[in-house]
């Protein structure tokens, strides 16, 4: 189920087509506006992004207004199945944030990272992106077979929210 391949692996350089090929190892599921997909980094557990199903698009302009909507509301499903599966499993879950960001990567993309109390204090308030550089690299907490758990609650949260 959820090994992710090492470093040198393919889908990376082109995560929505491999996506759409079946061929990307963090996809959780399709969601009407684009793919629910793990991170490929865990060291705020249950870390997601939702990948636009539309090679080309770089940013959320690029859509017809429809399909923005679509890709908005799957964030939103994808946002609230982070919520419910991290709060369930840590009682120190604080929020999830929302973040369309573009800026290393050219392809429509949102994270949802949760947010935890036992985030240092000068960080917990701020951007995730001010956590130290080595936690981004960090191999104990790179996507790996310990999150199938995570996956498979997750895949659940999603299923159970895309039915109602």
């Amino acid at each position: 189920m959820g090994v992710v391949p090492g470093p040198g692996s393919q889908w990376r350089q082109d995560r929505v087509g491999s996506a759409l090929a079946g061929e990307n190892p963090t996809v959780l599921t399709r969601l009407s506006g684009g793919f629910a997909v793990i991170g490929d980094v865990q060291f705020l557990p249950g870390y997601s992004v939702l990948l636009t199903d539309r090679p080309g698009a770089d940013r959320l302009s690029d859509l017809p207004r429809s399909e923005r909507a679509e890709f908005l509301t799957s964030m939103d499903l994808l946002g609230e199945a982070v919520e419910r599966v991290c709060s369930a499993r840590d009682a120190a879950f604080r929020r999830v944030n929302l973040e369309i960001l573009g800026n290393t990567d050219a392809f429509l993309h949102a994270h949802v990272w949760p947010r935890y109390d036992w985030e240092p204090a000068d960080i917990v308030t701020k951007p995730v992106w001010l956590h130290p550089r080595e936690r981004w690299s960090d191999p104990t907490t790179q996507l790996s077979r310990q999150h199938d758990g995570l996956r498979v609650e997750l895949i659940a949260a999603l299923e159970a929210l895309a039915a109602v």
